[in-house]
């Protein structure tokens, strides 16, 4: 089935969300400290639970989920933007979660790999670093740069986590696997950061750090997360996933655009060298669906 017209530009709004999202958690940022943040937002993602039902799925992968993608990706993502890594390079950098999945489904399942898409963890590979090659103290750390590689192969784990599960109604499983991952986030958020940033945050905060908060929450989370899924359920993969290729190019541009991020040749090339490298997976992968 071809994608329609109205889902397409369903599919286009949802990773112009996800994009300009890096922008928006750098404001959340500026009010909470990065644990507290994600645990914010995972509680809020959660709050529809009394109104969604359980997923199917079994309770012990809803909660692994929850864990790798609000303490891993999420809380490590923080972490890093928290003044290690800007927002365009983070929205890059953190796309290495296709080629952790793929060598993960390699290592651990025993999926194979073709040629072209060791030349795409290549390609990836030379571009994430050549960035590393390029570290600095503005737009990017060493530690920005482990921390969010660090995300991304946390994002991979719960890909196979979701692979495992099998097809569930995406919100519900988004849903409840927020549910599992807010008091974990919130525990370490009490014993790293204290309390007392969440208060001061609290009320500094104002409209705009509240809605940049909520916004994590009802726009990336529950919007993003639930269309995509819902998308994948009508369509063929191939015929969403390649829009999620626009995801770092949002990111870039509207850090550029809204925080006045520098884009030196450097990033640029970089950038090149991983969209390339997922550009030919994603080739290989659209020729494996047909």
């Amino acid at each position: 089935m071809t994608l329609r017209l109205p889902h397409a530009l369903l599919a286009l709004a949802v990773v112009a969300v996800w994009g300009s999202n890096f922008v928006v958690m750098k404001a959340a940022l500026v009010h909470f400290p990065p644990l507290w943040l994600a645990a914010l937002r995972f509680l809020l993602a959660a709050l529809p639970l009394l109104f969604v039902p359980w997923p199917g799925a079994p309770w012990r992968w809803v909660a692994l989920y929850g864990v790798l993608i609000g303490c891993g990706q999420f809380g490590l993502l923080f972490l890093a933007m928290d003044g290690h890594i800007s927002p365009g390079l983070a929205s890059l950098v953190v796309q290495s979660q296709v080629f952790f999945t793929l060598l993960l489904a390699w290592a651990l399942r025993g999926q194979a790999l073709r040629r072209l898409q060791w030349l795409a963890l290549g390609l990836a590979g030379l571009g994430m670093a050549w960035l590393g090659l390029h570290l600095d103290a503005h737009s990017l750390t060493p530690l920005g740069l482990a921390l969010t590689l660090a995300a991304g192969l946390s994002w991979a784990a719960a890909n196979l986590v979701n692979q495992h599960v099998g097809r569930v109604p995406m919100l519900g499983f988004v849903v409840w696997s927020s549910a599992f991952a807010a008091p974990v986030l919130a525990l370490l958020a009490g014993a790293f950061e204290g309390w007392e940033p969440l208060w001061r945050g609290a009320q500094s905060a104002g409209f705009g750090g509240w809605s940049a908060v909520l916004w994590q929450a009802l726009g990336n989370t529950l919007f993003g997360y639930g269309v995509w899924g819902w998308l994948l359920g009508r369509y063929e993969a191939a015929q969403v996933v390649p829009m999620a290729l626009l995801v770092p190019v949002f990111g870039m541009g509207c850090s550029a655009a809204w925080l006045g991020e520098t884009l030196p040749g450097w990033k640029l090339q970089g950038a090149a060298l991983v969209m390339a490298g997922l550009l030919l997976n994603l080739w290989v992968q659209r020729k494996a669906w047909r």
